[in-house]
């Protein structure tokens, strides 16, 4: 009988002292309890720190954030640190929800569980010792929802392992970087450093006339010096296609064309010079028929620029198509000058034979005078 007291005694003990625990176990969690990383973790997500968000909430939030600071959302306000940041603040405070979560669940089972002792069902205590205290319901479903728990926190551990290895790669690849840079400029300053050293040298060496008396002083350079720094096959082939004239395809198509269009501008400028100025109605057609001659001749050159532009390896010595517009227009400026020409220079030779005339006639008059008065 005093044993059956004694247990009844205790389980009224025990249920006036577990609403006091629960109160303080949910406490621990409230906004008096957080810590001052749980707090920053809040501000971060501007979410109030009373830790009265829901779940919902905290995924509405980090939302917003990402689409403000994610380095790939294109926002003018995208900040790779400060996301880093805000990720982290928002597994901290999941964490923080999941383990509330847990807490209130677990003390909801063992409000139950006192509950099936006062009825006399036997109290299962060793469950809770498992597990780490996570997850609620049957030891199975406990199981289950440990097994997801730690999937769940050895994924985060991955994550965070990467992301500190990337920053210490990161900051190691920086490190490299600017070393590379400083060797750089090293180098460049220590090169230029004797380059002026050397170039003073040979200026004092020539102000004294130490290269005076060298041998071979004004003589030309050999063209086939060898080159230390060619390939033997190569130096002698570059030496016999030069001793016998070669040219590349590009360089002789070149000089074709520009030949050609000589030849063709002369015989042009030939036949007009022999038409008169103004040309009758009979030198005008003749006129026409050898500009259609000269047209016929500009359309096969400028396919052989169109050739010779596929051929010549430099994009700067490319050539433009000739228009037969501006090489008439040429030719007949070139006449019309050359007309000119020819005016003035036969007005000199008019204006120098009339004064040898008149010179000549002033000798003659002078010289009989002079006889007129020597008879005298």
């Amino acid at each position: 009988m005093s044993c059956l007291v004694l247990r009844l005694h205790s389980l009224d003990l025990r249920r006036s002292v577990l609403p006091l625990y629960s109160s303080l176990t949910l406490r621990s969690f409230s906004s008096g309890a957080l810590s001052r990383s749980l707090r920053e973790s809040y501000r971060l997500l501007q979410l109030p720190d009373d830790g009265a968000s829901g779940p919902a909430e905290v995924k509405e939030a980090y939302l917003r954030m990402a689409k403000l600071y994610h380095p790939d959302s294109g926002a003018p306000t995208a900040d790779a640190d400060l996301f880093s940041q805000i990720e982290e603040a928002y597994r901290a405070v999941l964490a923080h929800l999941a383990r509330q979560k847990s807490a209130s669940q677990y003390t909801q089972s063992m409000e139950e569980d006192e509950d099936e002792k006062v009825k006399g069902n036997a109290p299962q205590h060793r469950q809770y010792l498992s597990f780490e205290g996570v997850g609620s319901g049957t030891p199975s479903q406990r199981e289950r929802q440990y097994r997801q728990f730690r999937v769940d926190r050895a994924t985060d551990q991955v994550l965070e392992y990467r992301r500190k290895e990337m920053e210490k790669a990161a900051a190691e690849e920086g490190a490299m970087v600017a070393r590379d840079a400083r060797l750089r400029s090293k180098k460049i300053k220590i090169t230029q450093a004797v380059e002026r050293l050397v170039e003073d040298l040979i200026q004092e060496s020539m102000a004294r006339g130490d290269f005076q008396n060298l041998s071979g002083t004004g003589k030309p350079l050999n063209k086939f010096d060898y080159n230390p720094y060619m390939d033997p096959m190569t130096h002698n082939l570059n030496r016999i296609l030069i001793d016998n004239g070669y040219q590349p395809e590009w360089i002789v198509a070149q000089k074709e064309i520009r030949e050609s269009i000589c030849k063709m501008r002369e015989r042009l400028q030939e036949v007009r010079a022999r038409l008169g100025e103004p040309m009758r109605h009979s030198e005008s057609l003749q006129w026409k028929e050898h500009c259609a001659v000269f047209a016929e001749e500009l359309a096969k050159l400028n396919k052989k620029v169109d050739n010779f532009n596929l051929i010549v390896p430099l994009m700067s010595r490319q050539m433009v198509h000739y228009s037969l517009t501006r090489e008439l227009e040429k030719i007949l400026k070139t006449d019309l000058l050359l007309r000119q020409e020819k005016e003035r220079e036969k007005e000199r030779n008019e204006k120098e034979q009339m004064e040898t005339t008149e010179m000549s006639q002033h000798t003659r008059q002078g010289l009989i005078a002079w006889m007129q008065n020597l008879l005298k």
